[in-house]
């Protein structure tokens, strides 16, 4: 508090000092009744009087305030007990009478709650313009009573649960400066060895002039509440802020975090935010519920729900809650209700008031929908409710911009990331590479076996397989038919390279091999006249590029065409005339290509299936460890030993099948089915193996 004395010593000043230091304020010590009383013996009325002034005049909270009042009050008029109800709620709006301490008789050492409980923290709340203290308040008129209970506006429940009975009664309104009605003050049963036991004109006169001190009394207290409110409520905005700042990767987290605080500052039973689907209009729709339910006895948040679009359609989420939603997010208004609504039973029960607003971008584009529902005071909100929750629907508006930005950005970023390495891995031939292989002599396909479906896939090096395509290019007819240039052929082909990986088994060998079985299929089997030239190179070069930028993970083997292709070959009733049936041909001829490896030699088949498997192995490792699931069996490496079982399952599910049906359509690929019948042959011998190793451990 230091730095706040070389400040004019004037009430705002020490108002901020007092706020922002959260110093207790000031209370005077208060005395028994029976203490008051013989003050007021002693002093006599005038001396006791500027007494009990002062008392009030010094006390800026208003619960003590008000149990000082009552208790002064009592002494002044020498009554049995008394009352202070202070005016709550907007003016011309709904308002209704609180207690702050609730006196029936000076005998009575406890508060009077709604339902007969007993507690030193609850209020007492009278509808305006019910009984005599909403009469009072509702016309401003006095109200003295000498048998209170023949009058009809008095209300005798309180007697009947205290066991009390009320005789006369003096109840008059408390005004401030601008003579509005800030409560209601009443003493009851005065002093039956005085005045007959009833209040007397001098009395209301007495009782009318402490009143006028504790309207000003309860005015200073009343600022300094809602400076503290003010204040409650600016660090709880500035808090919100910082949430915003602090958490912009989940946008739940964000949502949640403001629903929590503006559950807690505006005390009510239940929060709600519901997010508009991108592109719904004109019917609007929601793609998202945040739910925060009442909040516990002890202070702990409710019950937090999170539910899609079809959550809230198949949930208990009320038809009646969405409908104002809806009519919120395609208006933009601001709905506040006031009054009683009865809903669908096993939704939210009754609304007894309910505020939405539209929550906006900064584009000020109405992004979703924001509601409270039901103050726990059972008061309407009111305007400066309305006032505090635009603005946490702004700053929930900024966080789900904010984190849904945050997003794009962290998807670009990875995109971004995707790209530099796809550019940095991938380039083209540079001109130094095509102008030092094209110096290289062409081979002749003949000489390397190209037209054999059981060529040796490790007989050549990179740069002889770069030539051995240029050589299946040419001997297919392809370069002449389609006058691609040499230079132009060349690059092409070296990029191809360039933009496989370097993976065990899906590189730019595979690929090459692939293109290989496909040209031995075509020239060395006859097949090249049953297509025309443009399928020839789609089927080539698509055997070229089949599997460019794999990274050694796996895709679900396709076989729907394959029942397809099997059904025609079986019935006989092709005709490669056809598209439709020329469009099966090539797809289960660029499949046999591609697992052809399956019926070459068995060294070479030996060598493929441990390519295949390290790659595997690499993709089992991953999941494993980094996705944290079981792997399949051919990529677990604690299921090596069954390596040959799996080969043996391969050929015979999916290899055979098809070369088979090719076979029995063009018999001179039945070679590709003789060569996978002896592969099968030797891994059921390397299985038998493992079997009797096995029994031997």
């Amino acid at each position: 508090m230091r730095k706040y004395t070389s400040l004019p010593p004037n009430s705002i000043n020490m108002l901020s000092l007092l706020i922002e230091s959260k110093v207790r304020l000031p209370q005077c010590m208060t005395h028994s009744r029976a203490t008051k009383r013989e003050q007021l013996r002693v002093q006599g009325e005038r001396d006791f009087f500027l007494g009990i002034v002062r008392d009030v005049a010094t006390d800026l909270d208003l619960k003590s305030l008000s149990q000082k009042t009552v208790d002064n009050l009592t002494v002044l008029l020498d009554a049995d007990g008394a009352s202070l109800f202070l005016v709550e709620g907007p003016r011309g709006g709904r308002q209704t009478l609180v207690s702050k301490v609730f006196d029936v008789h000076s005998g009575a050492s406890r508060f009077l709650l709604p339902g007969g409980g007993a507690s030193t923290d609850n209020e007492v709340q009278v509808p305006w313009g019910v009984g005599v203290l909403g009469h009072v308040a509702d016309t401003g008129e006095t109200v003295n009573l000498q048998i209170a209970c023949e009058d009809p506006r008095f209300d005798d429940e309180v007697d009947r649960i205290m066991g009390y009975h009320t005789e006369s009664l003096l109840c008059m309104p408390v005004r401030n400066a601008y003579d509005e009605i800030i409560a209601v003050a009443q003493v009851i049963n005065k002093n039956p060895d005085r005045d007959d036991g009833h209040f007397t004109c001098k009395d209301e006169k007495l009782f009318e002039t402490y009143l006028q001190f504790v309207g000003i009394a309860l005015t200073n207290a009343q600022i300094v509440e809602t400076s503290r409110q003010e204040y409650d409520r600016n660090r709880n905005l500035l808090e919100v802020v910082h949430d915003l700042f602090e958490e912009q990767t989940s946008l739940e987290k964000v949502v949640l975090k403001t629903m929590q605080r503006a559950q807690k500052l505006l005390k009510c039973e239940r929060a709600a935010v519901l997010l508009v689907e991108e592109n719904s209009e004109p019917n609007t729709k929601f793609s998202k519920l945040f739910e925060l339910n009442s909040p516990h006895p002890n202070g702990q948040n409710g019950q937090i729900s999170n539910k899609s679009r079809n959550g809230m359609e198949n949930g208990n989420v009320s038809q009646y809650l969405l409908g104002l939603a809806e009519r919120v997010a395609a208006s933009g208004e601001v709905i506040n209700v006031a009054e009683c609504v009865e809903v669908e039973k096993g939704s939210v029960g009754n609304v007894r008031c309910l505020l939405a607003m539209p929550v906006r971008n900064r584009n000020y584009q109405t992004i979703g929908v924001a509601c409270i529902i039901n103050k726990l005071n059972n008061l309407p909100f009111d305007e400066a409710d309305e006032q505090l929750f635009e603005a946490f629907t702004i700053f929930c508006g900024l966080g789900i911009h904010n984190t849904l930005m945050y997003n794009e950005v962290e998807k670009a970023m990875a995109r971004q990331k995707v790209t530099i390495e796809v550019l940095s891995y991938h380039a083209t031939a540079s001109n130094k590479e095509v102008e030092v292989i094209l110096e290289k002599t062409v081979p002749v396909a003949d000489e390397l076996n190209l037209y054999s479906l059981s060529f040796d896939d490790f007989s050549l090096s990179d740069e002889e397989m770069v030539l051995a395509s240029v050589s299946m290019f040419l001997e297919l007819g392809l370069v002449k038919r389609f006058n691609i240039e040499k230079e132009t052929l060349y690059r092409f082909l070296i990029t191809v390279r360039r933009n496989y990986r370097d993976v065990p088994y899906h590189n730019w060998r595979h690929a090459f091999n692939v293109a290989q079985v496909m040209f031995a299929i075509l020239m060395g089997c006859e097949m090249k006249g049953t297509f025309s030239d443009l399928e020839v190179l789609g089927m080539f070069v698509g055997c070229l590029c089949h599997d460019l930028d794999h990274r050694g993970t796996n895709n679900a083997f396709q076989q729907k065409l394959r029942p397809k292709f099997f059904a025609l070959v079986e019935s006989r009733q092709y005709s490669w005339g056809m598209e439709e049936h020329r469009e099966l041909l090539r797809s289960m001829l660029m499949t046999a290509s591609d697992i052809a490896a399956s019926s070459k030699p068995w060294p070479v088949q030996q060598r493929v299936a441990h390519l295949v498997t390290t790659e595997f192995l690499v993709q089992g490792d991953k999941e494993r460890h980094e996705l944290k699931i079981q792997p399949q069996a051919l990529m677990d490496r604690e299921r090596q030993h069954e390596l040959p079982q799996l080969q043996i399952r391969w050929i015979n599910d999916i290899c055979l099948p098809l070369y088979n049906s090719l076979g029995q359509m063009n018999p001179k690929l039945n070679v590709m089915t003789d060569g996978a019948l002896e592969n099968m042959a030797h891994w059921a011998e390397k299985a038998a193996d493992a079997n009797i190793s096995a029994d031997c451990s």
